[in-house]
């Protein structure tokens, strides 16, 4: 579901991704997808946040010995910014393409009514622990 579902909304744009969709690609039904996201928008909340734990790790595993703030804060800018050094390990999650939907579609997240709420009870805790 999440190999495809990034690979869609990276080919749709995400206000054309349907949960339809992307059973038709994954070969399965409708309410399949549903058993496990309520509803699209939670499903790209959860990879904004998959993407966003993903770089935390990152820049926490690279800055952890370095002992200057300077250091350390280049190497996490590196780290946020370099998007040519991918770890491809994660074989159900195309990095760069993730990284290119958190880039042009990222702040829909954040433009619905619901935002106040879903941020108090920790939707976007991810990008906030990151920064």
């Amino acid at each position: 579901i999440l190999q495809q579902a990034i690979l869609l909304i990276d080919e749709l744009g995400l206000e054309q991704f349907t949960f339809r969709k992307l059973a038709e690609r994954i070969e399965s039904t409708e309410a399949s997808v549903y058993r496990y996201f309520e509803n699209k928008h939670l499903l790209f909340v959860y990879l904004l946040n998959w993407y966003w734990e993903w770089m935390r790790f990152r820049v926490d595993y690279n800055t952890h010995n370095l002992a200057s703030p300077v250091e350390r804060l280049r190497m996490a800018i590196t780290m946020i910014v370099d998007t040519a050094k991918r770890n491809t390990d994660v074989a159900f999650v195309d990095e760069d393409v993730l990284h290119r939907i958190v880039v042009t579609e990222g702040t829909k997240a954040y433009h619905h009514k619901m935002v106040d709420e879903e941020n108090r009870i920790g939707f976007f805790l991810s990008y906030k622990n990151l920064c």
